[in-house]
């Protein structure tokens, strides 16, 4: 993306003019698209509703966008992020249906040995609509080196060697970052799990 390009339309955005918007739409529509399908899978009509909800999003808040802070893709990807978490959250809520309440500790624990590679493949407790939306929420809100690495590593099968050449680093800085990675998702997954409340009580299970 050209920088002056990028400050033409940033600054179009902040005086509400629609080509503006269209100039946005056009160069980021497809980077949006694909950061939003890696995070979300194959469900081309979710995928749609959380970019359209993005762009709104961006409509609304354009005086928020401060270039001193970032360029225009960083400020919208934040925003795709934000709406990701959202939509996770929510449907994670529509659909909780733990019998003992708060499952986020047992959880968060079993999620910590498989990425620490103590359990081969996820655990069969962790494969719920339920526990997917969860974990997507989290990497929604993650940081993007973070998302990509994770989603590399656990997601797409990466070994530590690819990911150090893709990088540009070595094993061992790769290790390194991975490991904070993980304490971040773990954090951030209990912290997305004590902020949606249980499904009442009186409330069957789909």
């Amino acid at each position: 993306m050209d920088d002056c390009r990028d400050d033409e339309i940033a600054r179009g955005l902040r005086e509400r003019k629609a080509e503006a918007w269209t100039a946005l739409y056009e160069t980021y529509f497809d980077r949006i698209w694909q950061l939003t399908a890696r995070l979300m899978g194959a469900n081309a009509t979710a995928v749609a509703d959380v970019v359209q909800e993005t762009f709104m999003a961006a409509a609304r808040s354009a005086d928020a966008y401060d270039p001193v802070r970032g360029p225009l893709w960083l400020w919208l990807a934040g925003i795709a992020r934000n709406q990701l978490g959202a939509y996770y959250r929510a449907r994670w809520r529509d659909n909780r249906v733990g019998k003992d309440g708060d499952l986020a500790p047992q959880v968060a624990e079993r999620l910590t040995q498989w990425l620490a590679n103590r359990h081969p493949p996820p655990p069969d407790a962790l494969a719920t609509a339920e526990i997917v939306a969860a974990v997507r929420a989290t990497l929604a809100e993650l940081n993007d080196d973070y998302q990509a690495l994770l989603t590399a590593r656990y997601c797409d099968g990466a070994s530590v060697e690819q990911l150090a050449l893709w990088g540009r680093c070595t094993p061992t800085a790769v290790r390194s970052k991975l490991a904070r990675a993980r304490e971040a998702f773990i954090e951030t997954f209990t912290i997305t799990c004590d902020r949606v409340p249980p499904a009442p009580s009186g409330r069957k299970p789909d």
